[in-house]
């Protein structure tokens, strides 16, 4: 079996719901990363095999083979190159990676562009969903499905709560742990940890035209004070959105190739992928 490499891998500074990365189209997020991928790497446009794109909401401004999409937008690779669109939620870019690595060893392909695009300030979360059935197309449960899950509605919210109760964690637990977590990061990022990976994106602002090229996430005034301030997601609950992973804009892309590919292109791996795995569990407590 042959082996896959990963050359490289970029993404944009992650954007809040609103924030810096609001007036990017998805798609042109998307091709952004491409772009900087492939004038990075210096890899020949022309020798990418295929692009497998990560995306959960494929509906609005990401619906219609939003990789696809990303890849007529982009300005290195060209109209021949062909492109795939995944949903595994939120290991969709994960699963991307995967599906390259796959191609890859098999042989199929040799160089293969594993990448990722979520607007969820464009595209809401879960609207994929809603909007049909606001207009009366139908639910994602069917009988057979609501016969073995009667009124799941499959939520993360649920699921997190569950764990909680489960683990005996406190919302003081939860809150401490979301101060360490946005500490961390701010360590990590006047460190410059994350500086090599940062694909620069042009935004307009109040101030004019700025590159974004910091996580908006980070909440560089957070205190516990404040994170224990934010009101709970639910009654009785521990969750609140202070604790909980944000709603983000971002787009990343890795480059996945060959040894044969590395030879005739003349790269650098950065890794190896040598095992791959997905597994189930309860779709109900879901996140364990």
């Amino acid at each position: 079996m042959a082996t896959a490499y990963i050359v490289d891998a970029v993404r944009s500074a992650g954007g809040r719901r609103g924030g810096r990365l609001a007036g990017v189209h998805p798609v042109d997020l998307a091709a952004a990363s491409l772009d900087h991928l492939v004038g990075r790497t210096g890899i020949d446009p022309a020798a990418v095999d295929d692009v497998v794109m990560g995306c959960v909401t494929q509906a609005g401004q990401q619906a219609m083979q939003v990789g696809r999409n990303a890849v007529l937008a982009s300005k290195l690779l060209p109209q021949s190159c062909p492109a795939v669109t995944i949903d595994r939620q939120c290991g969709s870019s994960q699963q991307a990676i995967q599906f390259a690595a796959q191609a890859v060893m098999s042989g199929v392909q040799d160089v293969v562009i594993a990448a990722g695009i979520e607007s969820m300030t464009r595209v809401p979360m879960g609207s994929n969903a809603t909007f049909h059935m606001k207009e009366g197309l139908g639910h994602y449960k069917s009988d057979g499905l609501e016969a073995k899950y009667p009124g799941v509605m499959f939520s993360q919210f649920m699921g997190a709560e569950m764990l909680v109760k489960k683990h005996g964690l406190t919302k003081d637990d939860l809150d401490r742990f979301a101060l360490k977590s946005h500490r961390n990061a701010i360590a990590a990022t006047e460190a410059g940890a994350f500086k090599d990976e940062i694909v620069p994106v042009e935004v307009e602002t109040v101030e004019g035209k700025q590159w974004h090229t910091v996580d908006e996430g980070i909440r560089f005034d957070a205190t516990l004070e404040s994170i224990a301030g934010v009101k709970l997601i639910s009654e009785g609950g521990a969750l609140t959105a202070a604790s909980s992973s944000q709603i983000c804009d971002g787009s990343s892309a890795a480059l996945v190739v060959s040894e044969e590919a590395l030879r005739r292109h003349s790269l650098t791996p950065l890794a190896r992928i040598h095992t791959l795995t997905v597994t189930a569990g309860d779709p109900v407590i879901m996140l364990e």
